[in-house]
């Protein structure tokens, strides 16, 4: 499968109404795309990237603590295809201690995934043929 190296490159919070979005675009490049998230997601997303640290630990967080308490780390998220107007992704984890593998691959929503991939700094990815699909100029 080839691969769109993709950053994170907005967050819009709308106070009102269930939709929110974040927009991805090419790393390398200027076309990009929107993803509908909930309102929970991407207050985490936010709070990540704003550096916010709760005083217990929230879900993504204790997601990388298992993680790490099972010497495993997020390698990269692959954003893997759309199907009937839904996206979905994989996490990519790798033993903390061999980059070679073997790797895991865990099905989950792009939003959580994203949400782990700032926390972590892992690399986020769209497969080509979806990236084609959802790109704008």
């Amino acid at each position: 499968m080839e691969l769109v190296e993709v950053e994170l490159a907005r967050v819009v919070i709308h106070q009102k109404g269930d939709q929110q979005y974040i927009h991805l675009r090419e790393r390398h490049g200027d076309r990009g795309f929107p993803i509908v998230i909930g309102f929970n997601e991407v207050e985490e997303i936010n709070r990540k990237l704003c550096g916010v640290k709760p005083p217990r630990p929230l879900t993504h967080d204790l997601i990388g603590r298992i993680l790490g308490a099972l010497d495993h780390r997020l390698s990269r998220v692959i954003i893997n295809e759309l199907r009937e107007g839904t996206f979905f992704a994989n996490l990519v984890l790798l033993p903390s201690d061999n980059p070679q593998g073997p790797e895991h691959t865990v099905d989950c929503r792009p939003s959580d995934a994203i949400a782990l991939a700032v926390q972590t700094g892992a690399p986020i990815l769209v497969a080509r043929e979806v990236f084609e699909a959802v790109a704008n100029d």
